[in-house]
């Protein structure tokens, strides 16, 4: 039995729905999935009444978005009560920011000349919470660029003339809030986050996973942050990261996974921070 605890959809930037993202588990025979949306829970609920259907496991999960000297680095946070108030209020805040954010990106490049209006990107993101792919779908949608890889190269990546910096939240200071909130922190893909430097501080910090096992690390990755792992008490996860069928620079569902044991040792650090 295994399970991909990486997984966005509909609810932030990836393309299938929770009930499609359940479904396809159900035909990779996968038993847990996580559903790991960038700073919101909200497809958490539906993929739980669609999984209850199928005898598909769900564990509460949330991608958090922080930075540190100018990298961006993700933390998965697990086994946090999607309800919590601490922890609605900051995802609260980090969707305000992501509107204000993309209303700027957009007005840069209206000021560029590039006929883009926030509704249409607004259309892309739907119900869920609003980032840069939607922009780069939009752009994409007018013709501007070939491909949401394109618009990222030319416009909205980075050091680009459309760009924005985003609501910076140290990584840090996230642990510590995972923690606080009786969530299991872990670094997601750290083969293109961070170095092992700042691992340990992240570990003092009260890290308690690292994400072995992603579609972008390489087996000699795995067996490096496995040893991690391992010197360090740390719980090794893994997931595809999947965005939606083809999407670009994603994993497939179940790409990456790991065994249905790992879950169940996630519940337990969560009950044990919790004390």
């Amino acid at each position: 039995m295994f399970a991909d605890l990486h997984i966005h959809t509909t609810s932030s930037d990836g393309a299938s729905s929770p009930n499609e993202v359940v479904r396809m588990a159900v035909q990779a025979n996968l038993r847990a999935v996580s559903i790991t949306d960038h700073d919101t829970m909200e497809g958490i609920c539906q993929a739980k009444l669609e999984a209850a259907l199928y005898g598909i496991d769900v564990l509460d999960g949330v991608e958090l978005s922080t930075e540190h000297d100018g990298m961006e680095i993700h933390i998965l946070a697990y086994c946090v009560e999607p309800e919590n108030s601490v922890l609605q209020k900051h995802l609260n805040l980090f969707r305000a920011a992501r509107l204000s954010r993309a209303r700027k990106i957009v007005a840069k490049l209206q000021h560029m000349g590039i006929n883009i209006g926030y509704d249409q990107v607004l259309r892309y993101a739907g119900s869920g919470s609003v980032g840069r792919p939607h922009i780069a779908q939009a752009l994409q949608a007018i013709g501007k660029v070939s491909s949401v890889t394109e618009a990222f190269e030319q416009y909205i990546g980075v050091g680009k003339p459309a760009y924005e910096p985003r609501l910076k939240y140290h990584p840090v200071e996230m642990v510590k809030l995972i923690r606080r909130l009786g969530g299991v922190p872990v670094l997601a893909h750290p083969g293109i986050s961070c170095g092992e430097d700042f691992i340990r501080t992240l570990i003092d910090a009260g890290l308690q996973g690292l994400e072995v096992y992603h579609p972008k690390q390489t087996s000699e990755m795995e067996a490096y942050y496995l040893g991690l792992c391992r010197q360090h008490n740390l719980l090794g996860t893994g997931g595809s990261d999947f965005h939606g069928v083809g999407a670009t620079g994603h994993g497939r569902l179940g790409e990456a996974k790991v065994p249905y044991t790992v879950v169940i040792q996630l519940r337990a650090l969560a009950a044990e921070n919790v004390k």
